[in-house]
């Protein structure tokens, strides 16, 4: 018995060492690390064009819109796990919306200001840029609710829609997110924290819908201590976790109110820049992506997109997974990323 509890000891004080010397070798934990160049600014929006060596086989260039919520890095956390860099080596030309950080400067900007502003005018830039008349649209999340609108109001503007996770019938009780919105007072919190709405605190209720995957994540960290490789997958993650921005208050207020608690999109009540909002405006051919496992917008938040849009040419696609692992799982690598860029190069005519 003394001799097991020896070799315990001495193979403890061995992992220790060498977790030790895993930590010291990791100077820097780079994310979202694929070549960009800024194109265009405005406000706290920066515009990037993804740096090519080689011509896009595809014509139409895709503008990808992200969530207020987080930062794009997830779709370009490391080189074998980039969405980004998967939809590049396929022949897209690639533009993304990087929303910044908002500060009480932007504390009244509202869904008007990122839809019929800020997305109309990258709309604009690359259409003037390429001489074309119509982008693809290639949307997650929030930011493929907000697309959706912008597809609406727009629709002689977006050649290709794709939606990835995308709540769009917000009646749902099937996700703790949607159950809890029903009951808040959205007005006194945004008070609360004077018109800028925290990451941190928008990470922690995140947090609170799985618990324990907190105390997962620490004990996946402890066992990867002595493995560099799994421990820069774990840091990158956390560190694109840490990023979360703040939210514009007003935006914050209209999106929780008018979609979460009214669900206004879906009964056609939605105005945006004084613009009724009709789903059946929105004839472009749609790909809309759903995850199976997803927590934070489940399915029957997703999936009715498809029956309340104009499009004749539409698709609704099931991924087995989760809503993160749509991005950075090894199958969203090997089947998510070829389908997206086979149903665009079908239709890029």
């Amino acid at each position: 018995m003394e001799t097991n509890m020896l070799k315990e000891m001495a193979d403890m004080s061995q992992k220790m060492m060498k977790s030790y010397e895993t930590l010291q070798e990791i100077k820097e934990v780079e994310i979202a690390s694929s070549p960009k160049t800024e194109v265009y600014k405005e406000d706290k929006l920066r515009l990037y064009h993804y740096d090519r060596e080689k011509e896009a086989t595809c014509k139409t260039p895709i503008l990808i819109v992200y969530a207020l919520v987080n930062t794009y890095k997830m779709l370009d956390l490391q080189p074998d796990r980039s969405y980004i860099k998967n939809l590049m080596n396929a022949g897209l030309d690639v533009y993304l919306i990087d929303w910044g950080n908002p500060t009480k400067a932007d504390r009244y900007l509202d869904i008007d200001d990122y839809v019929n502003g800020y997305i109309n005018n990258c709309v604009d830039f690359i259409r003037k840029k390429h001489r074309i008349d119509k982008v693809n649209i290639l949307s997650i999340c929030q930011g493929g609710t907000l697309s959706v609108i912008y597809a609406s109001l727009y629709p002689n503007k977006v050649k290709n829609l794709v939606t990835h996770v995308t709540p769009i019938d917000f009646s749902t009780n099937d996700g703790l997110l949607f159950r809890w919105s029903k009951n808040m007072d959205f007005d006194k919190l945004v008070e609360g924290f004077n018109g800028l709405i925290p990451g941190e605190f928008l990470n922690s209720g995140f947090d609170l819908m799985k618990p324990m995957m907190k105390v997962q994540k620490q004990q996946n960290m402890v066992n990867s201590l002595n493995d560099k490789d799994k421990l820069l997958n774990f840091l990158r993650m956390e560190k694109w976790i840490a990023e979360s921005p703040n939210q514009a208050g007003e935006c914050f207020r209209e999106f929780m109110k008018e979609l979460y608690q009214q669900n206004k999109l879906i009964k056609g009540e939605l105005e945006v820049g004084g613009k009724r909002v009709n789903l059946k405006n929105l004839t472009c051919p749609l790909m809309n992506i759903y995850a199976t496992e997803d927590h934070l917008v489940p399915p029957a938040a997703t999936i009715p997109l498809n029956d309340y849009v104009g499009s004749k040419d539409k698709e609704l696609y099931s991924f087995k997974g989760g809503h993160i692992g749509v991005f950075v799982g090894s199958k969203s690598q090997k089947e998510l990323a070829p389908a997206v860029t086979e149903w665009l190069k079908k239709r890029d005519k």
